[in-house]
């Protein structure tokens, strides 16, 4: 499978996915469902009311969840998918015990996406184990097929 990914494209990428307010928001309403008008601070509130914003408008932003009137928060299409892939991710790196034997959910996706990065700009996941290729494969997919994630790979305006 080939990649569109430049270098900075992918780092752009893997540095919006391993945010962790962005994979706790996201896993959070998998998980639980939608989140009620004003619950947000309450559902995660070991995130800052900054964190907790900045996720929020990210995830809106980048089509992962919507406001559904009566409800609140919602996953998208596209973030029930991202959020299927984090699960994939955690798996992966529980069964391989990185970055450690225990750790944060939101640790483990980061690791996978930081060692992932580099194979998103080649071929081939060259020296990849056949679990961490087929996630590479699924990252690749998702990217793909979310035309929106595009915007993450727009260079900055300049002011």
């Amino acid at each position: 499978m080939s990649t569109p990914f430049t270098s900075a494209e992918a780092q752009r990428a893997v540095e919006l996915l391993a945010s962790r307010s962005l994979a706790r928001l996201v896993t959070e309403i998998d998980d639980n469902g939608a989140i009620p008008p004003r619950r947000l601070a309450g559902t995660l509130p070991d995130l800052s009311t900054h964190q907790l914003r900045s996720a929020a408008d990210t995830a809106r932003a980048h089509g992962l969840i919507r406001i559904a009137p009566g409800t609140g928060l919602e996953l998208t299409e596209a973030g029930t998918e991202l959020a299927g892939l984090y699960d994939a991710m955690a798996r992966w790196a529980r069964r391989h015990a990185v970055p450690a034997p225990v750790c944060e959910f939101s640790s483990r996706i980061r690791h996978v996406l930081a060692l992932l990065a580099p194979a998103l700009i080649t071929e081939r996941a060259d020296g990849a184990e056949a679990g961490l290729a087929r996630l590479r494969t699924l990252l690749i997919q998702w990217l793909a097929d979310n035309l929106q994630m595009a915007r993450v790979f727009e260079p900055e305006p300049v002011a």
